[in-house]
């Protein structure tokens, strides 16, 4: 897993003598993903890698999503919701801090949302980047995908939680945020958890 700079590393005896082995690795061998920073498209890349893998490892036994992360890149986010939906694994999510944006979706979407006593979900409408211009039609044409990208995300969100869709059209036409408690009684998160 290439997306961070330095990851933590621990000491291992095997019978070789001392390995010293990346923590990520040791996350891995106990089906253990995390999801902290941006959602882009090298940070999704490792996760529907470690999904696929333990899908092959033991295609029924749960995988472990941590999310710490302020979203970002809706493409990027609905093909790791897309491989989360597909795998035979149950998936749990684990809300550490924030799982904001097209994070929440993911957060949201877990077979069981577990959220830490001081973390927090955060949902708003897609949002464009990049800046808007060229010709009229080009504009319109963003626009429109702009808006079936935010009915996509508010479908995803309403058949995760049993909000309707006005609900969550409601709730995500501003940054509306939920304590952990907030999100269990607004069936965003399933419980509030005090231990690893």
């Amino acid at each position: 897993m290439s997306t961070y700079p330095y990851s933590p590393l621990i000491m291992r005896e095997t019978s070789l003598g001392l390995e010293k082995i990346d923590i990520r690795d040791e996350m891995l061998a106990d089906r253990e993903l995390e999801l902290c920073g941006p959602v882009d498209a090298d940070s999704v890349a490792d996760i529907i890698r470690g999904m696929r893998h333990l899908q092959k490892a033991d295609p029924q036994a749960p995988v472990t999503l941590f999310i710490n992360s302020p979203g970002g890149e809706v493409s990027s986010g609905l093909a790791l919701y897309d491989v989360m939906c597909a795998i035979s694994c149950p998936v749990r999510t684990v809300c550490l801090g924030l799982a904001a944006s097209m994070a929440a979706l993911l957060f949201v979407a877990g077979d069981t949302r577990d959220m830490l006593p001081h973390s927090r979900v955060m949902i708003h409408d897609p949002l464009i980047s990049g800046g808007v211009g060229g010709s009229a039609l080009s504009v319109k044409a963003r626009a429109d995908d702009l808006m079936r990208i935010r009915d996509v995300t508010a479908q995803v969100i309403s058949e995760h939680t049993g909000m309707s869709l006005e609900q969550v059209f409601d709730l995500t036409a501003r940054d509306t945020y939920f304590e952990a408690d907030e999100a269990v009684a607004a069936h965003l998160a399933d419980h509030v958890i005090c231990e690893l």
